[in-house]
């Protein structure tokens, strides 16, 4: 059964663009399924604990799948961090999240990985507007803590412009390597981006 062509989307309006499979050359197809092998065979040989996590959420129920997600990611590290490390790490990947579905436009992109010394924490969301600190509100529980913990807890916080996912290792901090991560950034919006040491 023969395709002949697919849908894909300007990512610039969205307008669907229509691409023929039979125009594209066999040399570019090849090259194509090479990556596609080699990216398979780096996964493989990849420690399990430094190939990320990403996911999309949105809403309060977001906010509870995030929390697992940051829950089991630490649950598969080896060695494991220790169940501070672990409480520390769902903390900030909640408070994270609950701001950017509470400020940010109700959804969120997260993701985790790890290194031999360090989790990385990154939350992304459609809102351009940095996170602000403010005083907590003690008299009727509106929050005005997530922040601060956040700041207290990593031992780095940065806020980038765009949303950014990592699809690759993350780089250490402080060592000033480059990792072979790969980073897609999307022009709107931004990412928190929060390391903890492991």
């Amino acid at each position: 059964m023969p395709f002949t062509s697919r849908n894909t989307h300007d990512s610039t309006d969205r307008k669907p663009l229509t691409k023929q499979k039979s125009d594209e050359p066999a040399a570019v197809r090849a090259d194509r399924t090479d990556r596609r092998a080699s990216r398979a065979e780096l996964i493989r040989r990849t420690p399990p604990e430094q190939c990320p996590e990403t996911i999309r959420g949105r809403g309060t129920a977001g906010v509870v799948r995030a929390r697992k997600a940051a829950r089991a990611f630490a649950d598969r590290l080896s060695p494991a961090p220790a169940p501070d490390t672990t409480d520390s790490l769902v903390l900030v990947v909640s408070e994270l999240v609950t701001n950017a579905v509470r400020h940010g436009g109700g959804r969120y992109t997260l993701a985790l990985s790890a290194s031999s010394e360090t989790l990385t924490v990154a939350v992304g969301d459609p809102s351009p507007e940095r996170p602000h600190p403010r005083a907590p509100d003690t008299a009727d529980g509106g929050g005005g803590f997530g922040w601060h913990l956040v700041r207290m807890l990593a031992q780095e916080v940065t806020v980038l412009p765009g949303q950014v996912v990592l699809t690759g290792p993350a780089p250490r901090p402080g060592t000033g390597t480059r990792s072979h991560a790969r980073v897609r950034r999307t022009a709107r919006g931004k990412t928190i981006r929060a390391v903890l040491p492991r």
